[in-house]
């Protein structure tokens, strides 16, 4: 049986102020807290929509071992990377043949780690039922590991919960994206599951989800689509939760953190 390993969950990584943050705090937290691995959401991190295979591997530089996705992934130019690697996951729960893989077993320094992405399909699109999809890849992976983390890239609570309490005591973690507000529900299910309906993000401080305030309130009176741009200035800040698992692939604690520069 493996030690009970150590792994540090980032949220969503937003344009290039999500990548400073990283740059300048990954390293005050790794003093914190000794991750064995580190995995971040990371689908928002090119100009906040979207990954290139160049941000992706300057992620990798900074000591991320895992990068999850969500509804925001499908950039044609970035389907040839997804296609080749299996460290940048897209959820699992597309049709099948989408481009790349949405679950890995990644080895480092000997052990095993399962990482499932989902989305969620509440007020989002019409995709394959997340539960049953997740259920059926748990199923597969928890032959070769205990240790498995589920990234649930979803809108709605209460769908995020009942993924928690369906998967409970199936996998070592459950992580909630996509919302960007990190929550306050953080703890261990009764059958020793860890969870956190949104574990927040990586970004400017003073911004509406990382994007410039003035540009979403404008849309939000006029309603007109519009692009939006990432917020550069001001603070900047990386949130996440630390995770300890026992060697039988339960949680031993969930400890959400904020790190601001």
């Amino acid at each position: 049986m493996q030690n009970k390993i150590k792994i540090i969950f980032l949220g969503d990584i937003v344009g290039s102020s999500g990548r400073k943050a990283l740059k300048i705090l990954l390293p005050q937290l790794l003093k914190i807290y000794q991750g064995d691995f580190i995995i971040a959401n990371a689908e928002n991190a090119a100009g906040g929509y979207g990954l290139t295979e160049s941000i992706a591997e300057e992620l990798f530089s900074y000591g991320l071992d895992i990068l999850t996705s969500g509804n925001h992934i499908w950039k044609k130019e970035f389907f040839p990377y997804l296609q080749k690697t299996e460290r940048v996951l897209r959820p699992a729960n597309y049709g099948e043949g989408a481009p790349g893989k949405g679950w890995t077993i990644y080895t480092k320094n000997n052990i095993k780690l399962g990482v499932i992405n989902l989305e969620g399909r509440i007020f989002m699109k019409a995709l394959e039922n997340p539960l049953l999809i997740g259920i059926k890849l748990v199923e597969k992976i928890s032959k070769e590991t205990p240790f498995i983390i589920v990234d649930f890239h979803a809108e709605a609570t209460s769908e995020k919960l009942a993924l928690g309490y369906f998967l409970d005591g199936l996998v070592s973690a459950i992580i909630g994206t996509h919302t960007h507000v990190q929550t306050s529900d953080e703890g261990i299910l009764p059958k020793g599951t860890a969870y956190i309906t949104d574990v927040g993000m990586c970004g400017a401080v003073e911004s509406i989800l990382g994007m410039k305030i003035d540009q979403v309130v404008e849309m939000y009176i006029n309603m007109v689509p519009r692009k939006l741009e990432v917020e550069k200035n001001g603070k900047l800040k990386i949130e996440g939760v630390f995770l300890e698992i026992k060697e039988d692939g339960k949680a031993n604690l969930i400890e959400k953190f904020r790190l601001i520069t």
